[in-house]
């Protein structure tokens, strides 16, 4: 009788089990170590937005502060303008980010909500999870003052507590 060499049912079954824990163990860690990442570039993101907007209404100060992320954004042929201003890439500055629309980057969408008046003399930028809990747990929200806010459950506002 010939001895049949290779792996039981039995031991591939264990090596299988064994993986599933250690998937098991690794994926949880893993989401919540992308959220953190997301929630950080989403922080980040806020101050190149915020710094963006200050330098903005420095440059063209019969304007004021951006009305959207676009104006902010780059343009056709790369020559900054008051409607292309070239201080934001193309994925926070997008074609999306006029008026009340966002443009998305690491789970976050931002938008910019801008004051009234000729020049504006104000602005608040949000930056909304897209999915709570899976792309971030907070939501963020800064103005002209260059604080950073965070709400948990709802849009955060001038109202929420800033970042630590």
């Amino acid at each position: 009788m010939r001895k049949e060499k290779g792996f039981s049912l039995v031991e591939l079954l264990v090596v299988v089990a064994i993986i599933l824990i250690i998937a098991a163990i690794a994926v949880p860690s893993f989401i919540r170590s992308r959220m953190a990442a997301n929630e950080a570039s989403a922080v980040g993101s806020l101050r190149n937005i915020s710094t963006a907007e200050v330098t903005y209404s420095s440059t063209y100060p019969t304007i004021g502060f951006a009305p959207d992320l676009n104006t902010l954004g780059p343009g056709p042929g790369g020559i900054a303008s008051s409607s292309n201003a070239q201080m934001l890439d193309s994925v926070l500055g997008c074609a999306a980010g006029v008026g009340t629309g966002s443009c998305l980057k690491s789970g976050y969408n931002f938008s910019i909500t801008a004051g009234v008046g000729v020049p504006l003399g104000s602005y608040s930028v949000n930056a909304n999870t897209v999915t709570l809990g899976q792309t971030g747990q907070r939501y963020f929200y800064t103005d002209g003052s260059g604080l950073i806010r965070y709400n948990t459950s709802a849009i955060a506002t001038v109202a929420d507590q800033p970042i630590q």
